[in-house]
């Protein structure tokens, strides 16, 4: 039996025999290449900005455990693991440029965490990806790692990529696993913010209404659509808010930072369709007083031409 995780660069989910299957490549603007052909062999070619929602495991939580108090990782029963995926597009003078691939959550909504897992793992050995979490290294990639655990899945990727300095564990390793609210936050020599405060100050919408609170309740009232969605949301200002760091650290240049957010409004603009969600953050982007703030200023800011709607990533 197959099992697939709808998690890639279409809306083909991925099977455990499609481990070779990469998305299929782009012409890159501006003199970009994937990170494969110019990084060499083991480098991260793909972002892959990740978010996941739990509820309580009534079975591991004891029942002394303070109802106030936020579970440990283990205890955690994940529902849903959502991501946006781009390609990394590596230019000669060492910067990079990030063309959208995919916002996708994992799976079915029907799946139970042990097959959502187990498709995860799998989608991510067939991928060479730079994860990007947002409090990913305390939260989400141990939760992912202990319920594996539980569930008895593999996940030899994560243990073995790079090197003995340099891999997915490292918290310094920032190519490999960069945790936005750590980096940000100096690696806690600084007080480190929530995803909704530091999507405010760089006018992104951040929550459309939910919150993480909430999400036990959802799925008790049979509200997996609404979660997932939710989690697709949290992925999108994860991924905004990353285009604007790596321009910070040079990274990228005003002008690939400014073509990878029109091509993550265009991505949205078109999915809209059958993923309302995906066009009312779109919506409440644009009509943000100073949602401009995001879109296209970096390149006209520092003398460049601005870049408009017709230098989005070529497809």
């Amino acid at each position: 039996m197959q099992t697939r995780f709808a998690f890639g660069p279409s809306s083909a989910p991925l099977a455990h025999g499609d481990a070779a299957r990469r998305p299929p490549s782009r012409t890159p603007s501006r003199g970009g290449t994937r990170g494969r052909a110019a990084g060499g062999v083991g480098e991260p070619d793909a972002l892959l900005v990740l978010d996941i929602e739990t509820v309580p495991d009534a079975a591991l939580l004891p029942p002394e455990w303070p109802a106030d108090r936020f579970p440990k990782n283990a205890w955690h029963r994940i529902v849903a693991i959502s991501s946006v995926t781009a390609d990394i597009l590596r230019c000669g003078d060492g910067r990079e440029g990030y063309a959208v691939t995919a916002c996708r959550s994992g799976g079915r909504k029907d799946w139970g965490e042990a097959r959502l897992l187990d498709a995860f793992w799998r989608f991510f050995e067939a991928g060479r990806y730079r994860v990007v979490t947002w409090n990913g290294r305390a939260f989400d990639m141990p939760t992912i790692l202990a319920r594996s655990m539980i569930h008895g899945i593999d996940a030899p990727a994560w243990f073995r990529r790079g090197t003995k300095w340099d891999g997915y564990r490292h918290r310094f390793a920032l190519d490999w696993h960069t945790d936005l609210m750590d980096a940000t936050s100096e690696h806690g020599a600084a007080p480190r913010m929530t995803l909704g405060e530091a999507a405010a100050a760089l006018g992104l919408p951040g929550k459309l209404g939910e919150h993480g609170s909430e999400v036990a309740a959802m799925m008790a009232a049979g509200e997996a659509d609404r979660v997932r969605a939710y989690c697709e949301t949290d992925c999108i200002n994860l991924f905004a808010l990353y285009l604007r760091w790596a321009h910070l650290t040079g990274r990228a240049d005003a002008a690939s930072h400014d073509r990878a957010i029109l091509d993550l409004a265009d991505y949205l603009g078109r999915e809209r369709g059958a993923r309302p969600h995906l066009g009312r953050f779109r919506d409440a982007w644009t009509a943000m007083a100073d949602g401009r703030a995001m879109i296209g200023p970096l390149a006209s800011a520092r003398g460049g031409p601005p870049v408009t709607e017709g230098d989005a990533i070529d497809r």
